[in-house]
């Protein structure tokens, strides 16, 4: 079991990085965590293929060593538990299963590179990486992280969705939001999908819950794959986990035709399955898994789209909230009618 006060005894520095001077701002936090390295060892480059955060690698060139400066989105503690991320990685990183974190400072964390490369979108469906996820997700599913199992997806919903403002600032946002959203609708929607999905009693396990091609890395070198970036890591239904990962293969552009076809998810979903549990009854289980799969999918639609509401109002990074949770909600209701009757 996880750890008493593992947040708090997590090392702490005050120090708050200044995201117009990004680089110069995170080597501060570098200096003053690891006090033998020198300024003109340090190499900074930022990774900015993510929407949430600002994300700086600092590498100790004399030391060959690496790291990950990490300075949170802004008001993204509103979509995002850091206590409990940072616990979450804690544990996980005894199990070896994430680089560890090193310290947390007023508005971010610091913790271990993972070497290897981020999958690409056609990454996503090369079979024999498909197989490596699989496994790893297998093994994920099977941690022992925390005593609690109740599933936080359905009550981090709610709570996202009351977050969710009647009109936003920005008048083009606002347009666009007010063409495609009926907040009253979004509500009703969420209480009978709900009622839906929590009867399937599909199990209640350690999630990722944001397995797209950019949290997934690939060392050759090794053939390992690996998990990174927690945040949205938590108790929560099994199918969630691997209906969001096959989402995913449609990447930020939303192309959806890129979903996974049925031969594809039912081949690797048995390999799943012979991953978590070996005595299993394969072929029952992976028709059985395959519905509940295909119904939680709506649901990581819905989840995004609610995230991509939220982060319109808030985020200060170049990206298209609305237009992306237009996209997701869009899917959503064009496959719930299909995967409902699964």
């Amino acid at each position: 079991m996880v750890e008493a006060n593992t947040y708090e005894d997590l090392k702490f520095i005050d120090h708050t990085v200044v995201t117009t001077n990004l680089h110069e701002s995170s080597k501060e936090v570098a200096l003053l965590l690891f006090e033998s390295w020198r300024n003109d060892d340090l190499e900074l480059v930022q990774f900015k293929s993510g929407i949430t955060n600002k994300l700086v690698k600092c590498t100790n060139k004399r030391l060959q060593d690496s790291i990950l400066i990490r300075t949170y989105g802004k008001k993204s503690d509103v979509l995002i538990d850091r206590k409990r991320e940072i616990t979450n990685i804690r544990y996980l990183s005894k199990l070896g299963l994430v680089r560890p974190v090193y310290c947390r400072f007023n508005n971010g964390i610091v913790y271990g590179y993972t070497p290897g490369r981020a999958l690409s979108i056609p990454d996503m469906s090369n079979w024999r990486i498909c197989l490596l996820i699989a496994e790893h997700m297998a093994v994920w599913h099977k941690v022992n992280i925390s005593n609690e199992k109740e599933s936080t997806l359905f009550p981090g919903l709610w709570k996202w969705l009351r977050e969710v403002p009647k009109s936003y600032i920005d008048p083009k946002t606002d347009e666009k939001f007010q063409k495609n959203f009926k907040l009253e609708e979004l509500f009703n929607e969420l209480t009978g999908l709900e009622n839906e999905l929590v009867k399937i009693g599909s199990p209640i396990v350690f999630c990722h819950n944001d397995l797209l091609n950019g949290n997934i890395i690939y060392e050759e070198s090794r053939n390992k794959i690996s998990f990174i970036d927690l945040e949205y890591g938590s108790m929560n239904y099994r199918s969630f986990d691997i209906a969001n990962h096959f989402n995913e293969f449609a990447g930020f552009e939303c192309d959806f035709n890129l979903y996974p076809s049925k031969e594809f998810q039912k081949k690797w979903l048995r390999h799943y399955l012979c991953s978590y549990n070996p005595d299993a009854t394969i072929t029952e289980e992976v028709n059985k898994l395959y519905r509940e799969v295909n119904k939680f999918a709506l649901a990581s639609h819905f989840f995004w789209g609610v995230w991509g509401l939220v982060q319109a109002q808030f985020s200060e990074i170049n990206f298209d909230y609305i237009e992306y949770a237009r996209l997701r909600f869009k899917e959503y209701y064009n496959k719930k009618e299909e995967f409902l009757a699964l």
